[in-house]
């Protein structure tokens, strides 16, 4: 491969806003697996933001990719894959799977696409230092002729549009808006352009706790809410804490601590077989390898409020972060009933409308 911007590249990131500012180029936020497509003739390689190698889990996007994207060129995007007209993230990471004959058989029953929203070289031209504006011109003249499973992210430049989309894209699983200056030359690794997200509250109950691989201090919080059956089921954690406070949580939970999980709603989380689910948050993860998952149970006594973007199957997608107690909360209160549904939109019009 002898291209003009070689792997591995880190793509350009956003920082949170509460609002979408005006005078930019708007975008959709995928959920997906960012990735940086990189094509020279038969050559194709997938890099994952972490820098890890995304091709061997999706062979049909780099078929799809062969096929219709221009023979040199490098892409900044998001892989997805859409099920019953929205983003399914959970499919995206049972991808992830060490067996070549597990891949392959996914890549036909959950096949995945490819949402292009930036081009960083085509030819023998890199376009790093092209402003944002011309970079999405010429991204959208070569993908001119591309058809699914790869797409051309849809882009506005009017903020009303932008607005709407935020409101109603969320149905089709999409995270928020992402604002680009339009004079942005391509920043690797630096946080550049502007996300806006979806932020809803909820009373979750917490279950346990793990420890910070600097020491004995709160790692993060694990929640839980109740389902209709009325079992306590995983939703998430809460782990943005200062240091101090991680300290200060420690001994402020030390009263709720309990000896075993014997007699906690998650008792059975400590069998093996249980374990081997990889729904539970002390189970083994592909991405994480050898990080200790390890949790401390606690009476679920207390109750936390948490904001949230949105929720991916029964769980929040993204990390939650804490607000306060809620002291005048009762435990049985937290449930699944309280969370808010965004309003349905099919996937299929937006990806329609590139």
């Amino acid at each position: 491969m002898d291209l003009p911007v070689m792997p591995p590249v880190q793509p350009m990131l956003a920082k949170s806003a509460a609002a979408i500012p005006p005078g930019m180029q708007y975008e959709a936020k995928w959920d997906g697996f960012r990735a940086i497509v990189f094509r020279d003739g038969d050559e194709v390689e997938l890099g994952s933001r972490s820098g890890k190698p995304l091709t061997r889990y999706f062979p049909e996007v780099v078929a799809a990719v062969r096929e219709q994207v221009p023979p040199r060129c490098v892409l900044d995007g998001e892989i997805v894959i859409a099920r019953e007209g929205r983003l399914d993230f959970d499919a995206l990471l049972e991808r992830i799977h060490p067996a070549e004959s597990r891949v392959r058989h996914l890549a036909e029953v959950t096949p995945a696409g490819f949402v292009a929203f930036d081009l960083l070289a085509l030819g023998d031209e890199s376009l790093l230092a092209v402003p944002q504006h011309a970079r999405r011109q010429a991204l959208t003249e070569a993908l001119r002729d591309a058809a699914p499973p790869v797409y051309t992210a849809p882009f506005t430049q009017d903020i009303d549009v932008a607005r709407d989309w935020f409101a109603r894209f969320e149905g089709a699983g999409l995270d928020g808006v992402v604002a680009k200056p339009l004079d942005l030359a391509y920043r690797p690794g630096e946080r550049a352009m502007i996300k806006v997200k979806h932020e809803r509250t909820a009373d979750c109950l917490l279950a346990g706790l793990r420890l910070h691989k600097s020491g004995p201090m709160v790692g993060s919080l694990l929640l839980g809410l109740y389902d209709a059956a009325g079992r306590l089921q995983h939703v998430g954690v809460c782990a943005s804490f200062p240091m101090k406070r991680r300290a200060e949580l420690m001994t402020e939970l030390e009263p709720l601590r309990m000896e075993s999980v014997e007699g906690h709603p998650w008792e059975e989380w400590a069998s093996e077989e249980a374990q081997a689910s990889g729904r539970l948050p002390g189970g083994p993860s592909r991405w994480t390898g050898k990080k200790d998952l390890s949790w401390l149970p606690l009476r679920p006594e207390r109750v936390l409020e948490v904001a949230y973007d949105h929720m991916q199957g029964d769980r929040f997608r993204h990390t939650a972060q804490f607000r306060r107690w809620r002291p005048d909360r009762e435990p049985d209160g937290c449930t699944y009933a309280q969370l808010e549904e965004p309003v349905g939109y099919d996937l299929a019009e937006i990806l329609g409308g590139a």
